[in-house]
C-alpha cells in the first residue's frame, strides 16, 4: 500500500487563545485538545496540525500542502473575510478543501457573512463547535476516497 499523504489542518489568527477567548462563542476547548481529537479521528492518516497569527505563514503552509497534502481543513478565522491572497493560494490546491468555523458565522454580525475561502472550498462546516473538528477530519477522509474513485 502506498504511503498516505497528510491532511493539513490549518488554523488562523487568535485560535491559539481557544479555551480563554470568548468562551460563550468558542467554548472552553483548547487548541491542544482539538489537535488531539483530530489526530485520533484521522487514524492512520498523517496530520499536519498548525496555527498561526500570520497571513504569510498560513499561505506558505497552503503552498506546502499543494506539494505534499491529501486535503486541507482550514479555519482561517478573520482571514476568511479579508484575505484575497489566501483565496489565491487555496485556488491552486487541487485536492479537497474544507472551510471550518467553530461558530455559525451566518448567525453572527454581517461582517462575518462573506467568506472568500468559500469561493474555492469543496465544503463548508460551521457551528458545530470545537467538537466539529474530528467530524471535519472524517468528512475529509470521505472526500479523499471519493476523489480516488
Amino acid at each position: 500500500m502506498s504511503e498516505l499523504k497528510p491532511v493539513y489542518i490549518l488554523n488562523g489568527p487568535n485560535l491559539n487563545r481557544l479555551g480563554k477567548r470568548e468562551p460563550e462563542i468558542y467554548g472552553s476547548t483548547t487548541l491542544a485538545e482539538i489537535e488531539a481529537m483530530c489526530r485520533e479521528a484521522a487514524g492512520e492518516r498523517p496530520v499536519e496540525f498548525r496555527q498561526t497569527n500570520s497571513e504569510e505563514k498560513l499561505i506558505d503552509w497552503v503552498h506546502e500542502a499543494i506539494d505534499e497534502g491529501a486535503g486541507i481543513i482550514i479555519n482561517p478565522a478573520a482571514f476568511t473575510f479579508t484575505s484575497l491572497a489566501l483565496l489565491d493560494a487555496l485556488k491552486m490546491f487541487k485536492e479537497p478543501i474544507i472551510e471550518f468555523h467553530i461558530s455559525n458565522i451566518h448567525r453572527r454580525e454581517p461582517i462575518y457573512h462573506k467568506s472568500y475561502v468559500s469561493m474555492t472550498a469543496t465544503a463548508v462546516m460551521a457551528g458545530l463547535g470545537a467538537e466539529g473538528y474530528p467530524v471535519a477530519v472524517q468528512a475529509m477522509e470521505m472526500l479523499i476516497k471519493a476523489k480516488k474513485r
